[in-house]
């Protein structure tokens, strides 16, 4: 009997739009039974051909909104760059890569390659030697494998840029025009932004011919994301922030600050309390991003502070909690702060602080969300418990990675076989050019740590240590 899930028979079947049988199928095995709104209303029009702007919130199926046009349009016979993307960050564009992939397996041998800053340059000529299908990247790698002349992009025929508002924030403006000018002026160009600030429309007018533009509301499930108001004062802001993790304890949020400043100083504070706390800032060296990251992703800090320039491209499961330490200026950054929560079937809070001299802001919130803010009182804030704020898992690196052919296999191996941990007490590994992060539980930290320095990894002595924050 046939137990695979049949996509709907209504308008926003797939079925609906001229994609192949193969992809159709795959798209089915993958779980896409049905069109986001993004993807309704763009894909008759890219798949047509047509420009296109198109105003989407992460999370909201953009990634496949571009990824199946561009993929329809692809000659896998031809082993040449025929579509780029080009994304804000590292972070972004490997998730990219990972779905792009993913939506590419109805066609044998589609090669995906990811180009960015903060890996070294030969491996990624060398791949670019072998030949390639789709490029992501962000645009100042970009830039430089076609200053070197290793990436040939004569045979391209669809450019998408990503989150082009976070692109623009970013510094990237004149990257972005440097790297579309040597795009084939014959091509389809997709930009996707979750605002539409005034260097949207200058690099639309510039890149885009004739494009359809595409608006789907940021919102939310008001029953899904439960937000809750708290009038602070400046100096009762970031005890405030104290104060709601240890009233709501989520394993893990994001407190969302408007300066470098303000994440500097909010992880002193929640460091004193005994809160592990980890700052995601413009300042941060890029192995230090990396380390953070890699760190929150894998539920071994509770706390994640960061500013919205430095959060954007996350996409973090689980994540119980938003925190709005200040009020951001422009509604629409705030309705996707919140929106990180409350993802999937989960349910997710979204905790805001707001002084007198920020209500302004805050009514720019409530016409934008069409409902009033719901205010508390910092007086119910009592802490749930008398033991610490914890994150459930702690880190361990390993000095060897990629280079050293290590993989998420070799370690977890080593782990469940002599050095005797269960596997359920074993979270995520993460492997980099040099080093190996794997989670475990708190309790077999420094146990686990021990046991790796004494024993081996593929056959190797290796060095391990207990990771605490950044250091």
């Amino acid at each position: 009997m046939d137990t695979t899930p049949k996509p709907p028979s209504d308008t926003m079947a797939f079925q609906t739009q001229p994609l192949s049988a193969a992809m159709l199928e795959n798209l089915t095995q993958l779980g896409y039974l049905s069109m986001t709104p993004v993807q309704a209303a763009s894909l008759p029009l890219t798949l047509a051909g047509h420009d296109l702007i198109a105003q989407a919130k992460t999370g909201s199926g953009k990634t496949a909104a571009f990824a199946l046009p561009l993929l329809s349009r692809l000659d896998a016979s031809r082993l040449q760059v025929q579509a780029m993307v080009m994304c804000p960050t590292r972070e972004l564009a490997e998730q990219v890569t990972q779905e792009v992939r993913r939506l590419a397996r109805f066609e044998a041998n589609i090669k995906v390659l990811t180009l960015c800053g903060g890996s070294t340059m030969r491996p990624q000529i060398e791949s670019l030697s072998h030949g390639a299908h789709i490029v992501v990247g962000t645009p100042g790698r970009l830039m430089d494998h076609l200053e070197r002349g290793t990436l040939d992009l004569s045979a391209l025929n669809t450019l998408v840029l990503d989150e082009a508002d976070r692109m623009l924030d970013m510094g990237f403006h004149d990257d972005i025009v440097t790297v579309a000018r040597q795009c084939p002026k014959t091509r389809q160009t997709l930009l996707f932004s979750a605002t539409y600030p005034e260097g949207i429309a200058e690099l639309s007018a510039r890149f885009l011919r004739d494009p359809k533009s595409v608006k789907v509301q940021a919102t939310h499930e008001a029953s899904k994301i439960r937000q809750r108001w708290y009038q602070v004062d400046s100096d009762t802001r970031l005890d405030a922030v104290t104060r709601l993790l240890l009233h709501y304890r989520p394993t893990s949020a994001i407190a969302f600050c408007n300066t470098k400043q303000q994440c500097r100083d909010l992880v002193d504070v929640l460091s004193a309390h005994g809160i592990e706390a980890l700052p995601l800032h413009g300042d941060l060296e890029q192995r230090d991003r990396d380390q953070v990251l890699i760190q929150f992703a894998n539920r071994s800090a509770s706390v994640l502070v960061a500013t919205d320039v430095a959060a954007r491209g996350l996409d973090i499961a689980q994540l119980e909690a938003v925190i709005n330490v200040d009020v951001t200026p422009d509604p629409e950054v705030h309705i996707h702060r919140i929106g990180r929560t409350g993802r999937g079937d989960a349910e997710g809070w979204a905790l805001n602080l707001a002084s007198m001299d920020e209500m302004g802001r805050v009514g720019n919130i409530e016409v934008m969300q069409k409902r009033e803010s719901e205010w508390h009182e910092l007086a119910e804030l009592v802490p749930a418990s008398q033991s610490p704020l914890q994150a459930p898992m702690v880190t361990i690196q390993i000095l060897g990675g990629r280079k050293e052919k290590i993989r998420p296999g070799d370690v977890l191996g080593a782990l469940t076989g002599e050095a005797g941990f269960q596997g359920s007490q074993i979270g995520k590994i993460n492997v980099t050019d040099f080093h190996t992060y794997v989670a475990v539980e708190r309790s077999i930290g420094t146990q686990a740590t021990a046991r790796l320095n004494a024993g081996k990894v593929k056959g190797k002595k290796i060095k391990a240590r207990l990771m605490k924050g950044l250091d």
